[in-house]
C-alpha cells in the first residue's frame, strides 16, 4: 500500500485541485459571511461539487449536509476541514472509509496525529492553507 505524504509543493496542490472535481467541506457553515461558506461557494463557481459537512443542516449552497463524513456514500476527491485544530483527528478518522485522494487542513490549521493517521492510509495531507488562494494562486483563477 503506497503511503500518504504531506503536500507543500506548489506542482502537487496544482495537479491535485485539477484533477479533483468533489470536495467534501467539513464544518461548512450557513452564514454567508463565514469563512467556510465563502470558500466553498468560490470552489462551486470553478465546476467542484461542494458535499456539506454540518450536523443540524438539511441542505447548504444547493448541496444536501450530512452529519459526518461517515454518511457519505459519493466518492469524495477532497476533504476540507474548518474545524479547530483539537477536532481534526476525530474527521481524519471519518476519512479514512472515504479514501479522498487528500485532506486538506484551512488557513491555521495543523494537526500531526491526524496526519500521521491519514498518510498511514495513503492519503495526501496539505495543511496550513487556504484552498481558495491556492487555488486562485495557481491555477490564476478569480472570483465570479
Amino acid at each position: 500500500m503506497k503511503l500518504g505524504k504531506v503536500i507543500t509543493n506548489d506542482d502537487e496542490i496544482k495537479a491535485l485541485l485539477e484533477s479533483s472535481r468533489t470536495i467534501a467541506v467539513v464544518g461548512l457553515s450557513p452564514e454567508p459571511a463565514r469563512d467556510s461558506h465563502r470558500i466553498a461557494s468560490y470552489l462551486s463557481t470553478q465546476g467542484y461539487r461542494i458535499v456539506p459537512v454540518r450536523p443540524g443542516e438539511k441542505e447548504i449552497l444547493g448541496e444536501k449536509a450530512y452529519r459526518s463524513l461517515d454518511d457519505i456514500q459519493d466518492p469524495i476527491d477532497i476533504v476540507d476541514v474548518f474545524r479547530r485544530p483539537e477536532q481534526v483527528t476525530a474527521h481524519a478518522r471519518e476519512a479514512l472509509g472515504l479514501k479522498p485522494r487528500a485532506f486538506w487542513m484551512q488557513l491555521g490549521i495543523e494537526n500531526e496525529e491526524a496526519a500521521a493517521l491519514l498518510i498511514e492510509a495513503g492519503i495526501d495531507v496539505i495543511m496550513n492553507r487556504c484552498i481558495k488562494v491556492e487555488h486562485q494562486r495557481l491555477l490564476n483563477a478569480h472570483d465570479v
